[in-house]
């Protein structure tokens, strides 16, 4: 996080560089030469394989795509359902706690934001929806009537997988959600892909499956975050998971004890940890091993270091700011 007192906003003009290796910042056209000293072009677009974008709206898919030809390497745009939800204006707890008729509407506005994002796509691209995890620490502020449940430690509790296998009401939106997308794309449904948050094993996976009656044609893949599910990955494969994708962000703090939102413990919190780079690594070659497309989430300052270290996935996943930043460079 850069924290930039009031009065020295209006002096941030042009780019800002954060150089993650010195801790400095550097403002200026020619930031990166400067805080590097000799800076060198790092990992193009074409060491990403098929590139995935983390996005959190609708314009980063237009941002993306507005690179030029180079963006047909981006085949994959992921996004949460929670930023759906803040797009939209939704409560989701309150939605889902409602009747039918409220859950129905829940699902309906997902699709209605879900089919803006498929128009935005370029012919071969793809979107990856990852099914609704909400925390109940950020649950409480986007919530109003249903109980939000209080929780010594959120990040461990009943979110993700957890959470969607004791919720009907949340299967019902889904169906609306994929009915709604089948009846107004026709064969463009199949561009929207589902995967699970928040897994520990195959076992969940199968369940999730099962009690959300998700339709055998719809892909299903399985978000990687935890230590649990590094070690299940042949399993989860094996389970059926179309896809595996590694969330490092979760996947360091989990392996390392050491929360990504607390400075306190900064120096603990490492992306090229050895137990971190090893854990992705048995994910790699677990997918390769059972022929599943497997993805990566790279920090722009880790991308060269995850390139030298690991076994090649079949693309890396980056933020839209970072991506756009590598396809501009022109790079083929």
């Amino acid at each position: 996080m850069l924290r930039v007192d009031q009065a020295d906003l209006a002096d941030l003009v042009g780019d800002v560089t954060l150089d993650l290796e010195s801790r400095t910042i550097v403002i200026g056209a020619d930031a990166r030469a400067e805080a590097s000293g000799s800076w060198a072009p790092g990992p193009g677009p074409a060491d990403l394989g098929s590139a995935c974008a983390v996005i959190a709206d609708l314009q980063d898919i237009r941002t993306i795509n507005s690179c030029g030809p180079v963006a047909e390497r981006v085949d994959c745009f992921f996004i949460r359902e929670e930023f759906l939800c803040l797009a939209a204006a939704l409560r989701p707890l309150d939605s889902l706690a409602g009747g039918p008729a409220e859950i129905a509407v829940y699902g309906q506005s997902v699709a209605d934001r879900l089919c803006s994002y498929v128009d935005a796509l370029l012919p071969d691209q793809r979107l990856v929806l990852r099914l609704l995890d909400l925390r109940s620490d950020h649950a409480a502020g986007v919530t109003e009537l249903a109980p939000v449940p209080v929780e010594p430690n959120p990040e461990l509790g009943l979110h993700g997988a957890r959470w969607l296998l004791g919720s009907t009401a949340y299967r019902d939106a889904l169906h609306t959600v994929l009915g709604s997308l089948r009846a107004r794309l026709g064969a463009d449904a199949g561009r929207v892909h589902l995967s699970v948050p928040f897994l520990t094993d195959e076992r969940e996976f199968a369940r999730i499956r099962t009690h959300l009656q998700v339709p055998g044609d719809v892909p299903l893949s399985a978000f990687v975050e935890t230590p649990a599910a590094v070690h299940a990955a042949a399993a989860l494969c094996a389970a059926g998971a179309g896809e595996l994708f590694v969330g490092t962000k979760d996947l360091v703090q989990f392996y390392l004890a050491a929360d990504r939102t607390n400075h306190l413990v900064a120096d603990s919190y490492q992306t090229r940890h050895p137990a971190v780079l090893d854990g992705m690594r048995r994910v790699v070659e677990s997918a390769h091993a059972a022929d599943t497309p497997v993805r990566v989430f790279a920090l722009g300052a880790d991308l060269a270091y995850y390139l030298e270290r690991l076994p090649a996935p079949d693309g890396y996943m980056m933020c839209t700011a970072e991506l756009q930043q590598m396809l501009l460079q022109g790079r083929p």
